[in-house]
């Protein structure tokens, strides 16, 4: 009877000893997860800036470098027809009436920030030149490599930005989602209709920096906090 007891004593100290071993093991692989898991955090990009937001659009200089005639803004179309259930403006091939309104809101708020030394340009497709006609009261010109964008959107872009003349390119997302490519952004934003990336350009190496986004309800706000 003694022997069975001690040999149920010595098998209830190995469980004892084994679930110690076990319970170290978790807690070591949970620390180990917990550890790369902050520095996945730690690493992983910060999300594009939203220029509406707080005093971003101040922080990033925006007011000073577009009077100097350093920004170019990549605007998407407004609401296209052939993809919504909104009623169309006209043309299915082109944009909504609720892409008009937004359009002529966005329209207010860049004619208050200063258009006299903008450079516009559309892609040929109907949406941006409609989109471009109600924003900025008139034709822009409309440019191929708008549409045809893959692989040489950077080097068209600074092949049309004049020095000290802001530029304006009204577009597509793949257009915008190429030149994010080739300036390599760490956390690239899917542009939502009509929403823009604002870009500065250092006029004496040429040398472009993305600033963030504006959404297109949000022009209104960032131009009101102009100094």
């Amino acid at each position: 009877m003694t022997s069975n007891f001690s040999h149920a004593l010595d098998e209830l100290s190995a469980r004892y000893r084994a679930l110690r071993k076990s319970a170290r093991l978790a807690l070591v692989i949970t620390g180990a997860l917990l550890l790369l898991s902050m520095i996945a955090f730690a690493l992983k990009p910060a999300p594009m800036t939203d220029l509406a937001e707080g005093h971003h659009s101040r922080s990033a200089d925006l007011y000073s470098l577009w009077d100097q005639g350093n920004v170019v803004i990549l605007m998407r179309h407004v609401e296209r027809c052939d993809h919504s259930t909104n009623p169309c403006l006209a043309q299915p091939d082109g944009i909504t009436v609720k892409g008009q309104r937004v359009a002529d809101r966005m329209g207010q708020a860049l004619h208050q920030l200063g258009l006299t030394q903008a450079d516009i340009y559309n892609s040929p497709l109907r949406r941006t030149e409609q989109t471009s006609s109600f924003v900025f009261n008139r034709a822009a010109t409309a440019q191929d490599w708008l549409i045809n964008c893959r692989g040489s959107m950077l080097d068209n872009v600074l092949k049309h930005k004049q020095d000290h003349h802001n530029l304006i390119l009204v577009t597509h997302s793949e257009c915008v989602s190429a030149l994010e490519k080739s300036l390599n952004v760490p956390s690239p934003v899917s542009l939502d209709y009509g929403a823009s990336l604002i870009l500065s350009v250092n006029p004496d190496d040429h040398s472009t920096r993305v600033l963030g986004f504006i959404d297109a309800r949000d022009w209104a706000k960032v131009v009101a906090r102009r100094p």
